[in-house]
């Protein structure tokens, strides 16, 4: 939940997190939407929105296809912009985080009947325990499954290649030391250079730039617990 209680109308930014996300947006009490959000690899610029209040669930890929049934490769750093009513959700559901929180509970719950794709459980395992540490090749032969029918798959639902799935979730793993003040890459990068280039790439800035996070410009920073 983000609450604005400030007539603040300072942009931010939102960086690539490799996941979907399903938002409740209420303007001053009195604008109302729903709207998914959708894979993003670049950083997109959040206008403000004073005093206001949003509500948001934030899925894996796997867990949005089976959730939503349906493709968001035509919503790749898009958001799509759904009725009242969507999944049982209204207004009325945010006057009440924990009550939204339970509600949101058991829809999934009923949502969610399809046989689960056991390759596809182990993919994105692989994938999130590396820290995206590791190769298409590596995750083909692993699991069974050729890279050429898992790039159809990454493609046909979220619109982006596997190969840019994982630079998504190495950069991610390597925000904690940017926020930290250590610019030299932990993670397997080629080099310095290499290191520079991605965090520019989904960021928009510099690792030091970035690292500053000032005026709590990049949201997933500013979020990051220094745990």
């Amino acid at each position: 939940m983000v609450r604005n209680h400030s007539e603040d109308r300072t942009e931010s930014i939102i960086l690539p997190d490799g996941k979907i996300d399903l938002f409740l947006f209420l303007d001053d009490g009195v604008n109302f939407e729903i709207f998914i959000g959708g894979i993003c690899n670049k950083p997109i610029v959040k206008h403000p929105f004073p005093k206001s209040v949003m509500f948001a669930i934030s899925f894996y890929p796997m867990a949005a296809e089976y959730v939503f049934k349906r493709s968001f490769s035509d919503s790749l750093n898009k958001k799509i912009i759904l009725p009242p009513g969507y999944m049982g959700f209204y207004r009325e559901d945010m006057q009440n985080f924990e009550g939204f929180y339970r509600k949101a509970c058991v829809t999934m719950q009923r949502i969610v009947t399809d046989p689960i794709d056991t390759r596809k459980v182990k993919l994105f395992d692989l994938i999130n325990r590396s820290k995206g540490e590791t190769k298409v090749e590596a995750i083909a032969s692993e699991i069974g499954w050729s890279s050429r029918e898992i790039n159809r798959y990454f493609r046909k639902w979220l619109g982006i290649t596997l190969k840019t799935y994982i630079d998504i979730i190495k950069f991610c793993n390597s925000l904690k030391q940017v926020k930290s003040g250590h610019f030299y890459p932990e993670l397997s990068y080629a080099d310095q250079s290499h290191f520079i280039r991605t965090v520019k790439k989904f960021s928009g800035t510099r690792p030091t730039v970035l690292g500053k996070n000032e005026n709590d410009r990049f949201i997933q920073l500013t979020t990051l617990s220094d745990d």
